[in-house]
């Protein structure tokens, strides 16, 4: 076990009804006014934004209102709202929604402080040396940006998705109430839990130093996945199952399964960051086609910790059984496995390796994952 320093400053508050608190929140740490970024109309619709305005006026809190921001989120409309929080001066950013519009805001509290083109500082132009201070309410558990610092944007121009990272972007409070999250689809629930999966095997499956406690707390949060969305796809309005999972979400990434662990990459989303950015596929969907097409080729290079999740996840006895036990549950809730369902053939591989030539490249994955390993993880996947 290697050594480290572990240190998370979000304060995250969770349960029901918490959402009721960001008033208080923000007052607490003296913000007077918020860029109040949020996806769909939804918000509006469902009462959430109304409570969210009650709570924020109550502490004579002013808003500006920044919709619209998408799934698998955009540069531009990351510059839109910095010129909208310069504009109006704003003293912190608000998120109300999922991990895109978090990493929005994120993106745009870091490129408010930044005197030059916020993409500056995904290509490592600049670094991140400030931002406004950040705030979430979540209505959905999948990427853990609610408590880790960072944030992924695709360039449409040069389709590129890139992260920033820093001190400087977790998030001062996030507020998590799974009630918010009973009305996600059945997809997207699907995609959440491949998503929650990916972050937590990244490390377990590349590290090569992993301590045995690492390796079960990725196997609790894996295993817990599993079953919530299991018992969610029977039964949606299970709170408990809601909170279980919101809460393995939150854990996979927010640091603590990565304590004490070193010489680890991230190449599934290096190869998911392709297909999003040239297909704007949804991000989950497009892990639960890379992953098991990755651990096919991967497994070899470590049998035992393959094995083990074969033996600790599914009760299987061999690497080539995890890997089918994994593809199959991802089959069996709805999420795809092959290129083919996400619209992508063989003809568009040329195009795909071509972009994941630059994203190894900035995940500094090259050495390992050249053009011809690559075309051969895809074409497991089609």
């Amino acid at each position: 076990m290697d050594s480290f320093t572990f240190h998370n400053p979000t304060r995250l508050d969770f349960g029901t009804g918490k959402e009721r608190l960001i008033g208080q929140h923000l007052a607490e740490h003296g913000v007077r006014s918020v860029l109040l970024c949020f996806g769909s109309e939804r918000i509006k619709r469902d009462g959430l934004f109304d409570t969210v305005r009650q709570s924020l006026e109550e502490r004579g809190i002013g808003f500006v209102e920044f919709g619209g921001i998408v799934s698998n989120p955009v540069i531009s409309k990351v510059r839109e709202g910095v010129a909208l929080a310069r504009a109006h001066g704003v003293d912190a950013v608000l998120a109300v929604g999922g991990g895109s519009v978090l990493d929005s805001a994120k993106a745009i509290a870091a490129g408010v402080r930044h005197d030059g083109d916020v993409w500056d500082l995904f290509i490592g132009r600049a670094p991140v040396a400030s931002a406004l201070p950040i705030f979430a309410i979540l209505t959905l558990a999948a990427t853990g940006s609610e408590m880790n610092p960072g944030a992924v944007v695709t360039n449409e121009a040069t389709k590129e998705k890139f992260a920033i990272q820093s001190p400087h972007t977790f998030p001062t409070v996030s507020i998590v109430n799974p009630a918010l999250m009973q009305t996600v689809t059945r997809d997207y629930l699907a995609y959440s839990a491949a998503d929650i999966i990916a972050h937590s095997i990244e490390g377990y499956f590349t590290a090569t130093v992993q301590p045995a406690f690492s390796s079960r707390l990725v196997e609790a949060i894996v295993n817990t996945v599993i079953e919530t969305t299991e018992t969610l796809m029977e039964h949606p309005a299970d709170l408990d199952a809601r909170a279980q999972f919101a809460w393995a979400s939150t854990q996979a990434l927010n640091g603590l399964t990565y304590a004490g662990t070193s010489g680890f990459g991230y190449p599934n989303h290096m190869i998911e960051h392709a297909l999003s950015a040239l297909f704007n596929v949804p991000h989950g969907a497009g892990l639960s086609v890379v992953m098991p097409a990755w651990m096919k080729w991967y497994h070899g290079r470590n049998p035992a910790q393959f094995t083990r999740f074969a033996r600790e996840v599914f009760g299987r006895d061999t690497p080539e059984q995890g890997i089918a036990a994994l593809e199959a549950w991802f089959e069996r809730i709805g999420t795809p496995t092959r290129l083919s369902q996400l619209g992508i053939t063989a003809a568009d591989l040329p195009a795909l390796l071509d972009n994941l030539e630059g994203n190894a490249r900035w995940f500094g994955l090259a050495e390992t994952y050249s053009r011809e390993v690559l075309e051969t993880i895809l074409k497991k996947a089609l």
